[in-house]
């Protein structure tokens, strides 16, 4: 029986549906379950249906969750959506509903759920989500599902410079179809504050680059000194990308402890291995981890420069290998 239409039959039999994401959010896990809650909605008027998490101030501009109750979750189906395992979904109580729904697009390392509907091929999840509600009757695109569902896929795609398909492209032409303020959602997605444009100067300045690798390290105190908060380096992220000599990249942010979050990109090599062997993963070319220490900071830089080593050697071998087939 096909996954997309059991995962309808239950969302069909229970009147509370609640919808998790992962902590740490980024635009395709708010997009994903907002824009599944609107469909939902839109769908099944009568029936109660919550989207819940902590709110995130650089996200804001999406839309808020909801406040419930413990009880709320009594006889209900909780679904968690762009979360690929257990310890990073948001809110703990996901466990105490009636039956669980995994919905991702990450690989499948750490089966969970009643249900599970998994394609790593996918651009994003808000990408299967908007198959879901247009393929599925009695299941509803809206304007505002269809909105949520566009920035979580031009989140997750990096404003379609990778992980896209021809069904990527195919699911945007769906959400074209909808009001949509198209020009103002991709302003907020490339804007960034003056207090963040001043610190990119800083991150311009102190980033490190070696054999096709480029890293940087922020310490909790000059995030502090920054005014960035919690949240706040996010934008960091993107800053190596435009740089033609750095092929993978790495953010290394500090915590509350003295451990570092780690945040790992790539042009080719896949950085989702090495995010595995630091307690970590996501997508091949995007991934986050974790590093206790300075040492374990220069243990991923290692691994990524040997990756980007590996990967522009094979580079240079196809192209002398065409060249020749040319010549």
């Amino acid at each position: 029986m096909d996954i997309q239409y059991q995962i309808l039959r239950q969302i069909e039999k229970y009147q509370t549906i609640i919808i998790h994401r992962h902590q740490r959010p980024d635009p395709d896990a708010v997009g994903s379950q907002l824009g599944l809650k609107n469909g939902l909605q839109a769908a099944f008027p009568e029936k109660n249906i919550y989207a819940v998490g902590k709110e995130i101030t650089g996200l804001a501009w999406v839309g808020s969750m909801d406040i419930i109750p413990d009880s709320t979750y009594e006889n209900a189906l909780v679904i968690v959506i762009d979360t690929a395992n257990v310890a990073r979904i948001d809110d703990d109580r996901f466990k105490n509903g009636d039956k669980l729904i995994k919905i991702d697009h990450h690989p499948n390392d750490e089966p969970y759920g009643d249900l599970m509907w998994v394609e790593p091929g996918r651009s994003s999840c808000s990408e299967m989500v908007t198959f879901f509600l247009d393929d599925n009757i009695p299941l509803l695109l809206t304007d505002e599902a269809a909105r949520n569902l566009y920035i979580g896929i031009v989140g997750d795609t990096g404003r379609f410079m990778y992980a896209s398909t021809p069904e990527t492209f195919i699911a945007v032409s769906k959400l074209y179809h909808f009001s949509i303020d198209y020009e103002r959602v991709n302003r907020e997605m490339s804007s960034i504050s003056l207090v963040q444009a001043r610190f990119s100067g800083k991150v311009y300045d102190e980033m490190k680059v070696e054999d096709h690798v480029g890293w940087i390290t922020l310490t909790k105190a000059e995030i502090e000194a920054g005014h960035l908060g919690n949240e706040g380096t996010n934008f960091v992220v993107g800053m190596f990308g435009s740089i033609k000599e750095v092929l993978v990249w790495a953010n290394f942010i500090e915590n509350d402890d003295g451990s570092y979050r780690v945040r790992l990109r790539s042009k080719g090599p896949n950085v989702n291995e090495i995010a595995k062997l630091h307690n970590g993963g996501g997508h091949d070319m995007a991934s986050g981890a974790k590093a206790k220490d300075q040492t374990e900071i220069d243990q991923i830089i290692k691994e990524l420069k040997e990756s980007a080593n590996i990967f522009s050697t094979s580079l240079e071998k196809n192209s002398k290998v065409n060249s020749d087939f040319k010549s």
